[in-house]
């Protein structure tokens, strides 16, 4: 059996982290808001008509943070159309999904919805067909006390009370030409800062995101976020990345391998901030919100196909992929990137939360389950928070089509709030088992208080409506303290969650 070995040292820390690691989005998009979380006739709606039985699996999931309305759709979104009456709201067609958009739920909803499963908003603003007025006009109807238009007619719809959303992105993916409104740099640049620059003057206790690159492969990528960061810098506090995987290749080590790309764009981007602060001579550092990360690409040949036969539809079944093993196995190497680079990314979000490239399913009228890829969120976001510590790995290494020298074991490690070492780890080796022996320097622990494994023989095992727990974590007794040391085996192919305590 292959062995491989870890040291972490207590007095070697990453960063605090930040507790909006473990965000999500939910954008209006095929079944993510109708039919997903909001459903009045369903038999476990509340009266508010949003599904408590989603609201309970969220609630599970530990999400922090919300980003919301979108994602494209709020490139073309009039943030006025989701306020006020319910019955007085419009319907638009909303463009980039080729759907119609009926407003039924809307910012307050949302917001109280939100509030439920104990999540903090990220309300993402449209700066492709709107611009600065909208902008500030969005912050003080949301956190503006009274006094004012925009606030008085928040109070006249009925919060007297302000929203409180202190979390804002400056559109979306503004660099891509699918996009509405799309720009060049430096046109966004200008206008993200002095968007960020009037939202600021309406409430100073906000913090706003700016768009990087939509993803590694754009043609600007670089160049985007150097120039975006010279016209910006001053009045940001974020820049955002994003980034989806596929296996169409039908390559598993090579799609195992894949968040090593991730890893490398969050030092990529992280050293073009840290470029253009010098250029400035500033002392502000600029951090990375992850605002968009998954696999994704199960579905989109059947969207091609239902755009054609339904378009301007509602709620249409988009984006529905149906993850297997394989992708919850890279989903938690994703998760892995982000606590260790916790220094920097302190916001991430999963896209998106429910139905559409989600780790939530549901069928309209019927049941809700838990996708493969839950499972690797609901134990980071459980168990991932306090202090990301630093790992040195000495692992086995693989060559795959894409990649070189791969790390079979790919592992972080937190001193979390409840005084416990976690250590999280995936195998990705397809055959064998691997031996692990941990070094925990510094650290007085006393015993394997659960090791948890996520594992299935066959790669592309799914869970689904009919058969919601064929993949699904088990606990496992093994694992021993050995001065100071911990002697563990991670199977094959396996996520692993192991918690240890610590003495005193």
């Amino acid at each position: 059996m292959k062995k491989a070995t870890i040291i972490i040292d207590k007095d070697f820390l990453v960063d605090q982290i930040d507790r909006r690691l473990y965000g999500s989005l939910l954008e209006h998009l095929g079944r993510a808001i109708y039919n997903g979380i909001y459903e009045p006739g369903h038999p476990l709606a509340n009266t508010d008509g949003f599904r408590t039985d989603v609201i309970e699996l969220v609630k599970m999931l530990n999400v922090s943070v919300l980003r919301y309305p979108g994602g494209n759709f709020v490139s073309g979104f009039n943030w006025e159309d989701s306020v006020g009456p319910k019955e007085l709201r419009p319907r638009r067609l909303d463009l980039s999904w080729a759907t119609t958009e009926t407003n039924e739920v809307g910012l307050h909803e949302f917001c109280r919805w939100a509030k439920t499963v104990g999540a903090e908003m990220m309300y993402a603003i449209n700066l492709g067909t709107r611009g600065i007025d909208a902008a500030r006009n969005i912050v003080e109807y949301a956190n503006h006390p009274s006094g004012s238009y925009w606030s008085d007619l928040r109070i006249k719809y009925g919060e007297s009370q302000p929203l409180g959303i202190k979390l804002w992105c400056l559109g979306n993916e503004m660099d891509g030409d699918w996009q509405i409104g799309h720009h060049t740099a430096y046109e966004y640049g200008r206008l993200a800062n002095e968007a960020a620059k009037v939202m600021k003057w309406v409430d100073p206790s906000i913090e706003v995101v700016a768009c990087g690159s939509s993803h590694t492969d754009m043609p600007t990528f670089g160049v985007w976020e150097r120039e975006v960061l010279e016209q910006c810098y001053d009045n940001i506090d974020y820049i955002s990345l994003h980034r989806y995987y596929d296996n169409e290749s039908d390559d598993t080590p090579s799609f195992l391998a894949k968040s090593m790309d991730m890893e490398s764009f969050i030092h990529t981007v992280s050293s073009i901030c840290d470029a253009v602060g010098g250029t400035k001579k500033s002392k502000k550092k600029i951090h990375l919100s992850f605002d968009e990360w998954n696999v994704w690409y199960h579905s989109k040949e059947q969207d091609r196909k239902i755009k054609t036969l339904d378009k301007w539809g509602r709620a249409l079944p988009l984006l529905e992929d149906v993850y297997n093993f394989e992708d919850a196995l890279l989903c938690g190497s994703m998760l892995l990137a982000l606590l260790r680079n916790a220094d920097r990314v302190k916001i991430a979000c999963l896209a998106q939360l429910v139905n559409a490239i989600a780790p939530i399913m549901t069928r309209p009228k019927g049941s809700v389950w838990k996708q493969t890829i839950f499972w690797p969120f609901y134990h980071t976001a459980l168990f991932g928070h306090g202090k990301s510590l630093q790992v040195m790995v000495q692992t086995p290494f693989y060559d795959c089509k894409e990649y070189e020298r791969v790390p079979i074991v790919d592992a972080a490690a937190v001193e979390n709030d409840n005084g416990e070492i976690v250590l999280f780890a995936v195998n990705r080796d397809m055959q064998e088992g691997i031996e692990l022996t941990a070094d925990l320097r510094g650290y007085h622990v006393s015993q394997v208080q659960e090791h948890i494994v996520l594992h299935c023989d066959d790669v592309k095992a799914a869970n689904t409506e009919c058969n919601p727990d064929r993949v699904e974590p088990v606990r496992v007794a093994d694992g021993q303290i050995d001065g100071g040391k911990l002697q563990i085996r991670l199977p094959a192919l396996s996520w692993n969650v192991i918690r240890l305590s610590q003495i005193g």
